[in-house]
């Protein structure tokens, strides 16, 4: 499975908990990226972008595109629009509108518009993924290389980097995590968010609606347990550091596709993400410092 096949496997695992059974609709899902180098493309420097507003439009009979939702992402750049009914959506496209309410610093510009494209149609409901769009900030941030992004005289101050070790390779096993000194590092989640949430509605079935990250980071003596410990990890790593061996999108893609699988692959997959949380394949260190 390539990467934009596990990005549109992902999107669908954590709209899907949103459906709750519901028939006879058509939903569109996809994810909004900040291209900080201004390339068009996403890179290892690219995040997903929270409370960013898409706008999906489609072709009337008089060939005039109107708009037909909008939608705002969510924690995990991910947004989904439910629209009534199975009309055919294959002639619209979706494209960031505004930056709404969250991530202001990357929504000074937005790329180009995406065509929707048909995942799959069945029990009366059509779903329907968007190749990632991208929001762009007034200038390349200034770590972008010169060769990639056009050249640009005198550009404006730029926002602050992110804190170390996000540049830096880190990688910290789940005790560290779960230390009181370090819980400023959570950033996109936190303890309290829940594991259907992060990781989609495969997970939300183990593991329950109500679980969080917190109380599944405390998980040990069950190789689903273990998984979703040891998957959580390897979640925080990933959005704390560039360097850390998965991207997130990769990770939640990984911990659904062995909870898909048999026991032996639930144990396998936490055992690698172990591995990668405890730095031993990349010779990283765990770089906390006090939050205190």
């Amino acid at each position: 499975m390539d990467s934009s096949q596990k990005l549109f496997f992902t999107a669908f695992l954590v709209v899907a908990a949103a459906i709750n059974g519901a028939r006879g609709d058509a939903m569109v899902t996809g994810t909004v990226f900040c291209d900080q180098c201004k390339d068009g493309q996403i890179s290892l420097y690219d995040y997903p972008l929270y409370g960013i507003k898409v706008s999906m439009a489609c072709p009337g009979s008089d060939g005039q595109y109107t708009t037909w939702g909008e939608e705002t992402t969510n924690w995990l750049g991910n947004y989904a629009m439910r629209i009534d009914g199975t009309p055919n959506l294959s002639g619209c496209y979706a494209q960031v509108s505004s930056n709404g309410q969250g991530s202001n610093a990357c929504g000074a510009a937005s790329g180009p518009s995406k065509h929707l494209r048909l995942m799959f149609n069945m029990f009366d409901t059509e779903m329907y993924t968007v190749d990632p769009l991208l929001a762009q900030p007034p200038q390349p941030m200034s770590f972008c290389s010169s060769s990639s992004t056009p050249a640009v005289p005198k550009p404006p101050p730029t926002p602050p980097l992110p804190p170390t070790p996000f540049f830096e390779a880190s990688a910290c096993p789940h005790q560290k995590w779960l230390m009181p000194e370090y819980r400023c590092y959570w950033k996109v989640v936190s303890p309290d968010t829940k594991v259907g949430v992060a990781f989609g509605l495969i997970a939300a079935r183990r593991y329950g609606t109500d679980m969080t990250l917190g109380q599944g980071m405390l998980g040990r003596g069950d190789p689903y347990r273990t998984l979703l410990r040891e998957a959580t990890t390897a979640l925080l790593n990933s959005y704390n550091s560039i360097h850390f061996p998965y991207h997130p999108l990769g990770v939640i893609a990984e911990t659904n596709g062995a909870l898909m699988g048999s026991t032996r692959r639930v144990l396998r997959t936490a055992l690698t993400f172990m591995k990668a949380n405890s730095g031993t394949a990349t010779k990283a260190t765990c770089r906390f410092t006090s939050c205190k």
